[in-house]
């Protein structure tokens, strides 16, 4: 009888739960503008609750109704919002009593615009520099088959990019197709986006595979006396020890494997900030820029400008300026490589403008070539 008892009791508790949910957890608004979403059940309430509807900066957002009654008759219900200052705010329900529904789901990012035609133009400006920095790759790769010879492409460079862009496309694919840390990153940030996309994983894969084709063309074509040097050896070498270490600890459950990912793009970050620095040197030692793809830096120095420029954009169009000023990093990065592009077009039209390539040979020689014609040489004594 007591048995009875209890499983009507909990009969009754399940028949009165209920969700509430939204029709969009994204919502652009226009400034002084004012658009819909919907807050709906999924089933009838068995009793009704009010709903207060919080605001996280009042000051960016207004909302028409901002608390209603829920009853047991009504399962959809339509909330205006207007834009009052640009920026970025989020909505959430707060429901009483509470313990009749669950309502952790029922949250709006709403983003306030100042206008539109900066958004489209943000998003064109996005798109030419995701293709920019995509074709990018392959000016130096027709080079090197076109000179049957990788001299002048720096091997430290090459090995420095294979491993950032690795290390990028694990953190990419990791958050982007594995469910259980997608779920770690949305239990660390609720209300919070997947910052990866569709494109970030097609430009991390597809720069592993373009610099995979650059590095076969070294074992085909001429290489002079190159090879990777015993610093930046050492330096891949304490970057995998820090990414063993921490596999390590995510499998130990020591650390998340969300934690592991972002272990994986700090290594690519660091790589981004020294990868230039041997290529420039090495240019500098052969007062020489033949072999290094002039292409390849005009496309990277287009699509770093053109990064920052989205960045400027969307600074404003949201008022958000926190996004550049009050975290660099990005911004910095972007800075940092275009500044080292602006470097590598003055060493070649400006410091040896000549272009001819002093390649060490064995036997004490040295061979001048002409750029683009690596079959004429003249050899001289040294």
């Amino acid at each position: 009888m007591v048995s009875l008892v209890y499983f009507f009791f909990l009969t009754s508790l399940v028949s009165v739960w209920a969700d509430f949910n939204v029709s969009t957890h994204d919502l652009k608004v226009g400034l002084n503008q004012r658009k819909s979403f919907n807050v709906y059940l999924t089933k009838p309430l068995s009793q009704n609750v009010k709903v207060i509807i919080d605001i996280q900066h009042k000051d960016l957002i207004s909302v028409e109704t901002p608390e209603f009654v829920a009853t047991t008759d009504k399962l959809q219900y339509e909330i205006f919002v207007k834009g009052i200052s640009a920026g970025h705010s989020t909505l959430s329900l707060n429901v009483t009593p509470s313990d009749v529904t669950v309502f952790t789901d029922a949250f709006v990012r709403v983003t306030v615009e100042k206008s539109d035609t900066i958004y489209h133009c943000s998003v064109v400006v996005g798109w030419i520099y995701f293709l920019a920095w995509s074709v990018s790759f392959y000016p130096q790769i027709y080079s090197n088959y076109k000179r049957q010879s990788v001299v002048g492409l720096n091997f430290d460079y090459l090995s420095l990019n294979l491993v950032g862009f690795i290390m990028y496309a694990l953190f990419n694919c990791g958050l982007f197709w594995i469910p259980e840390i997608e779920l770690e990153y949305f239990n660390r940030y609720p209300k919070g986006l997947n910052p990866v996309q569709v494109n970030d994983i097609f430009f991390s894969l597809h720069a592993v595979f373009a610099t995979v084709i650059t590095i076969v063309q070294c074992f085909i074509y001429e290489t002079g006396s190159q090879r990777v040097s015993t610093t930046v050896r050492i330096v891949h070498a304490l970057f995998a020890i820090f990414i063993f270490i921490s596999m390590l600890l995510a499998v130990t459950a020591v650390i998340m494997w969300l934690d592991f990912l972002y272990y994986c793009s700090y290594v690519k970050l660091c790589i981004t900030l020294i990868k230039y620095v041997p290529q420039a040197f090495y240019n500098y030692r052969r007062k020489s820029t033949v072999g290094w793809s002039i292409g390849n830096i005009f496309l990277d120095f287009t699509g770093g400008v053109l990064s920052m420029l989205q960045m400027i954009l969307n600074a404003y169009n949201y008022d958000d300026w926190e996004s550049i000023f009050g975290d660099p990093t990005k911004f910095g990065l972007g800075f940092f490589s275009v500044a080292f592009d602006i470097f590598f077009i003055i060493q070649h039209y400006v410091l040896y403008r000549n272009r001819k390539d002093y390649v060490d040979i064995p036997g004490d020689c040295h061979c001048d070539i002409q750029e683009g014609n690596s079959s004429s040489s003249t050899c001289t004594s040294a």
